[in-house]
C-alpha cells in the first residue's frame, strides 16, 4: 500500500481516518461514503495512491471495475433500491474533490433525484463529417 499523509482516502486505508468497509483485499478496498447520496453509497479505491482514472495502470483499474461490479448487486439488494450508477470523476472539471482515485457504487431510485445532467439541448445528432473528424483525433492519440 502506497500512502500520502495529505490523502484522506489513504488515512482510511491505514485506519487513521474512519471508515465501515464492505470489501478489501491485497490490491481494492470499498468503504460506505461518509457523505452519502444514498444509504449503501460505496467508494472502491485502489490501495496504491493515483490520483485518478488516467495515473492508474490498466490492470489496477480493470480490478477496480471488477470489484465494483462485484459489490453493485449486494448494494442495491442491501439498500432496496432500483438500480445503481458507477462512476468516477477526474479532475476538478469532472468534479473530483478527492485526488484518490475512487469508483462510486451508487443505488439508485425511481424517485431520486440525483443524476448527471445532460444540456438543454440533448440529443441533438452530431454532424457525421464532425464525428469522423473526432474519432480520427483520439486514434492518432490513442
Amino acid at each position: 500500500m502506497s500512502g500520502r499523509d495529505d490523502c484522506v482516502f489513504c488515512r482510511i486505508l491505514q485506519r487513521e481516518a474512519p471508515a465501515a468497509f464492505v470489501y478489501e483485499d491485497d490490491e481494492i478496498a470499498a468503504f460506505l461514503d461518509l457523505y452519502p447520496v444514498h444509504a449503501g453509497h460505496t467508494l472502491v479505491v485502489p490501495k496504491l495512491h493515483v490520483a485518478d482514472l488516467l495515473a492508474c495502470p490498466g490492470e489496477l483499474a480493470a480490478r477496480l471495475f471488477a470489484v465494483s461490479s462485484r459489490l453493485a448487486p449486494a448494494v442495491v439488494a442491501a439498500a432496496g433500491a432500483d438500480g445503481f450508477n458507477v462512476w468516477t470523476a477526474n479532475g476538478r472539471a469532472a468534479g473530483q474533490t478527492v485526488f484518490h482515485l475512487h469508483l462510486h457504487v451508487l443505488p439508485r431510485f425511481r424517485t431520486d433525484a440525483f443524476g448527471l445532467r445532460f444540456p438543454k439541448d440533448y440529443p441533438r445528432r452530431a454532424d457525421p463529417a464532425s464525428l469522423a473528424e473526432m474519432a480520427e483525433r483520439i486514434r492518432e492519440r490513442a
